[in-house]
């Protein structure tokens, strides 16, 4: 049988799983950019205000690590996965931002892959908000880390297809430069989303 000398304390974890719902606040937050009508500068201020609260979660975690004797584990994987959290959202605000600053919101529609990457990014915002609950009990993880670096991978295609549109000649040159800043805020999103799956990942197999 094995013991553990782990402190029981949900602090750390519940801070995990609000940074996670921030996640996914954030994302149906860029969905509402393909509603008819939308309200961009609504949507823009929406996510700094969680990206804000985001930011808040993070110095909470900080704190935390700081004045607790004995974490749930080891102190730079707590850092890191709270660290990649953060990331997560900050991509995720740029995106608003961007397309709000640079009026993109005014073209006649969207790349089809612009909307396809924010439906991935929405689907891994909701997996990782269901996983960071069960990192207290270690379980049940697998399929999460394995899904979620299958939908990074689907992620890339759409960047890739997103970018042979923008330099197809289809948009001028100012338009395809500004897109193709916020379709790399997209990407990188993905790809931090990928980076906190493979985090906890390495908890879980230090934890085991």
């Amino acid at each position: 049988m094995k013991f553990s000398f782990r402190p029981t304390d949900s602090a750390f974890y519940e801070l995990f799983s609000r940074a996670a719902d921030n996640h996914v606040r954030g994302t149906e937050l860029l969905q509402e950019l393909a509603l008819p009508g939308v309200d961009v500068q609504s949507v823009s201020e929406r996510l700094t205000e969680v990206e804000h609260d985001s930011d808040q979660i993070t110095h909470e975690l900080y704190k935390k690590i700081n004045s607790t004797f004995v974490t749930p584990f080891d102190r730079e994987d707590i850092y890191r996965l709270g660290s990649l959290l953060d990331d997560v959202m900050d991509h995720l605000e740029a995106v608003g931002n961007l397309l709000y600053l640079y009026g993109l919101t005014k073209l006649p529609a969207l790349p089809r892959e612009m909307h396809e990457l924010v439906n991935v990014l929405d689907q891994q915002a909701k997996l990782t908000a269901e996983a960071m609950p069960r990192l207290k009990s270690m379980k049940d993880l697998e399929d999460y880390w394995i899904e979620c670096n299958r939908l990074e991978n689907e992620g890339d295609r759409a960047y890739r297809m997103l970018l042979v549109r923008l330099f197809s000649g289809e948009y001028d040159a100012l338009t395809v430069l500004k897109m193709k800043e916020v379709a790399d805020e997209l990407e990188a999103a993905c790809d931090a989303f990928e980076h906190v799956a493979n985090t906890v990942e390495t908890i879980k197999v230090k934890e085991s």
